[in-house]
């Protein structure tokens, strides 16, 4: 098939800043895209080919664009999958396929899949809703603290809770959850698996993420984790076989836990573009947008590697703001070499909504770090 300035389309369920910046590549590759978003305001409807607002969860909306293209990709997994199964059986390229997204979407089939296929993961116990839950912590089964998960919907830390008292579970949503055991660790890494639909299969370096301790969300992630190197062979190592185990095509980015001895815990997995990633746009010999238009298009992969230390910050809406979003002081993190903003699109901040990110790059990795703190420090999402 002839993918360049051609007639040949590429469509993208969901429009947010993950298609939006995947739209970057298929523009530079010269690739049609049609685009589905539930938001008139979605950060894509610039850059695509042809924009639609709709449902992503709707059956006909999401075959109505999936019949208009060759290839049909997605940046967020909540769509609606009877739709892309009915595509594939139709004959339609869908990557990811709608059975690694089922196993994918629900984080406590996530957890019953690493326990099937011998995936090392922390302990965790399964809830059909938060009464349950209650009922085990009564009877003993669950001990305090841990970390309470909704097994679907979550997103930049909502959904996840850590439970330490018996009170913090009134709260909690009435929901089907997980509850797992919290975890002594060191680190928490990533590691993106990038796989084709011929089978060809290359890693990213093992990052390093540190988080926001009240939101849960990630501040900044470093490349490469500052671990030694028989950790990050052995975290390459668990993310290829997870993802041979869910045979995926295009990325997979698998999120770890280096524990106080060492060892490797799969904590979770997201079949497309991650914030873990975005690193690599200015660090890294292929992007990781580039990237997964290769491995759904079944082109060569690129190479993986980094040309220089990356660290990314993530910029979010700050406390006490929201409405019309003003980047203050964004003129002076520009003004520091090895900086380079990406802001999202998105009109109206809120506290802890995503907005943007910003992407040091250095040939010393302290210095980055550094940098990184400064930016955190300099720059502030609020509004008028």
């Amino acid at each position: 098939m002839d993918y360049f300035s051609s007639e040949f389309k590429l469509g993208i369920l969901g429009g947010g800043q993950l298609g939006k910046m995947l739209l970057t590549d298929t523009r530079k590759f010269d690739i049609q895209t049609y685009v589905l978003d539930p938001s008139a305001e979605a950060p894509c409807q610039f850059g695509a080919t042809k924009f639609f607002q709709g449902s992503l969860t709707d059956y006909d909306t999401v075959m109505q664009l999936g019949n208009q293209v060759d290839v049909l990709t997605i940046e967020i997994e909540n769509v609606n999958l009877d739709a892309l199964e009915t595509l594939e059986k139709q004959g339609k390229k869908v990557f990811p396929s709608a059975s690694t997204l089922q196993l994918i979407k629900n984080k406590g089939n996530q957890k019953d899949f690493y326990t099937k296929h011998s995936i090392p993961t922390a302990p965790y116990h399964r809830f059909s809703s938060v009464d349950d839950l209650k009922s085990a912590v009564n009877e003993g089964k669950v001990s305090l603290p841990f970390v309470w998960k909704a097994t679907e919907g979550g997103y930049d830390g909502n959904g996840v809770k850590v439970v330490r008292k018996v009170e913090d579970l009134e709260v909690l949503p009435y929901t089907e959850c997980i509850a797992e055991t919290m975890i002594p660790f060191k680190n928490e890494l990533a590691v993106i698996v990038a796989r084709s639909a011929s089978g060809e299969i290359k890693t990213y370096p093992v990052v390093e993420m540190e988080f926001h301790p009240e939101a849960n969300q990630v501040e900044y992630v470093i490349c490469p984790a500052r671990i030694d190197d028989t950790v990050a062979t052995k975290a390459r190592e668990v993310a290829l076989k997870v993802s041979e185990a869910y045979n995926h095509v295009g990325l997979l980015a698998v999120e770890m836990f280096q524990t106080q001895d060492d060892e490797i815990l799969v904590n979770e997995v997201a079949p497309r573009p991650h914030n873990s990633g975005h690193y690599s746009i200015e660090a890294s010999y292929t992007s990781q947008f580039e990237q997964h238009i290769r491995a759904i298009l079944d082109l060569p992969l690129g190479n993986t590697e980094s040309k220089v230390a990356g660290i990314m910050v993530n910029l979010v809406g700050e406390e006490g703001y929201s409405g019309q979003v003003v980047y203050e002081n964004i003129e002076k993190i520009m003004a520091i070499d090895g900086v380079t903003p990406h802001i999202y699109g998105k009109r109206e901040t809120r506290p802890f909504r995503k907005m943007g990110h910003v992407t040091i790059v250095n040939e010393d990795m302290t210095e980055a770090r550094k940098v990184a703190q400064q930016v955190k420090e300099t720059i502030r999402v609020i509004s008028k």
